[in-house]
């Protein structure tokens, strides 16, 4: 490595003696409007982040994280794992958040998540970069916001693909003539998103851990019955913590951490500064983990992902599961468990589930074609996916 030796020379005060030129004011502006989406485009995300151990235990416990796999590195390592992983919703919310910039610093709403799928471990020292690829683009006419369609992914610095997923965002435009909707781009940047991508984890990765019982046999894979309805008793209530960790996964949306900025729009979202829905998102994944995931190997992904009222600092928060579906892997001491993940505020989950029933676990979007009213306290839905082990292994 070559370095660069000067002497350094002493500092005077310049700024009395340089006329203020208020004809060269500059005011970046970030982010992307409707007519900017143009399907084809690929967006190579800015700055990347290199993970370390002491940041990803921090979100683990932050996020009330209960799966020993990413708490104890000695656990991690029996199950076959090189080292600690990191949790996997810091994953997506660090691969997400790096695409703020270009996919959605000028959003007014995230509408969904699709698709996402967890590829590759990451451990402490990897660097993830990001990309998104516009897929489509909605245009709903001169003054109305429209909606994207992105797919994202997050790349280690051996340009292997940790996380890939789609997701809609509500997008305003910029003026009001009329969208070509015919335009394609052509992408000069490589964008390896697979439509059957090949997931490659650890494996065998189900040897006990050899330091006692650390995790609880209601929770492996034999505990769960399609149409099982667990209640997570416990909730969190959100404090202003949100603020820092927004930018902590990179997050530059000030919506999240600006009150001037929240405070100046208009409708629902006007206020005091949202909280990040990864983050909501990730402290329900938490709530879920001790009764649900406390066994998983592996989150194979999520799907149809709602964010479906926001959440504001102070307000409490409270999860609750369904299993939809259970498919063991007889041969690998395995099998995958199909759940939706329901969040609610200013409630406890049973209370919920006592008021609402059913209703609960019913789509929102759907419910104006069932003839249901939505659900005020319902804050988030989605399916999940998740690789759980066998307590008969």
């Amino acid at each position: 490595m070559t370095h660069l030796s000067f002497d350094a020379e002493p500092f005077d005060a310049l700024a009395p003696k340089v006329p203020v030129a208020l004809d060269r004011v500059r005011a970046p502006e970030y982010g992307h409007t409707l007519e900017d989406f143009v399907p084809g485009t690929v967006f190579a995300h800015p700055r990347g982040v290199t993970l370390t151990r002491g940041g990803m235990l921090a979100y683990a416990t932050t996020f009330m994280e209960a799966n020993p796999l990413y708490l104890n590195e000695a656990y991690a390592m029996a199950m076959g794992y090189d080292a600690l992983p990191a949790a996997p919703h810091l994953v997506m919310n660090l691969a997400l958040s790096l695409g703020v910039q270009n996919d959605s610093e000028k959003a007014i709403a995230n509408l969904g998540y699709y698709d996402v799928r967890f590829l590759r471990p990451v451990y402490a020292r990897d660097t993830l970069t990001g990309k998104s690829r516009v897929v489509d683009r909605k245009d709903r006419g001169p003054g109305k916001p429209g909606i994207v369609t992105v797919e994202t992914l997050a790349e280690n610095q051996r340009d292997d693909v940790v996380i890939q997923y789609r997701r809609k965002i509500f997008v305003p435009r910029r003026g009001s003539d009329p969208i070509d909707a015919t335009a394609r781009a052509t992408a000069d940047v490589a964008f390896p998103f697979a439509a059957r991508p090949t997931v490659r984890i650890p494996w065998p990765a189900l040897r006990p851990p050899t330091s006692g019982s650390l995790t609880s046999p209601a929770t492996t894979l034999e505990a769960f019955t399609p149409g099982d309805v667990i209640v997570h008793r416990n909730g969190r209530t959100i404090t202003d913590e949100h603020v820092p960790w927004t930018y902590g996964v990179m997050n530059t949306h000030p919506l999240h951490y600006d009150r001037l900025y929240s405070t100046a729009l208009a409708g629902p979202m006007s206020g005091e500064p949202i909280v990040y829905g990864g983050l909501v998102f990730a402290w329900l994944l938490g709530l879920a983990s001790r009764d649900a995931t406390e066994n998983a190997v592996w989150d194979l992904g999520y799907h149809d992902g709602y964010h479906t009222q926001p959440t504001f600092a102070g307000e409490t928060i409270a999860a609750l599961t369904r299993v939809l579906a259970v498919e063991p892997w007889p041969d690998r001491g395995a099998g995958v468990v199909r759940m939706q993940l329901i969040g609610v505020k200013g409630m406890r989950a049973e209370a919920a589930l006592d008021r609402f029933g059913a209703d609960l676990f019913v789509n929102e979007n759907a419910k104006k074609a069932l003839g249901k009213d939505k659900i005020k306290e319902k804050i988030f839905e989605i399916e999940r996916a998740v690789l759980i082990r066998s307590g008969r292994y």
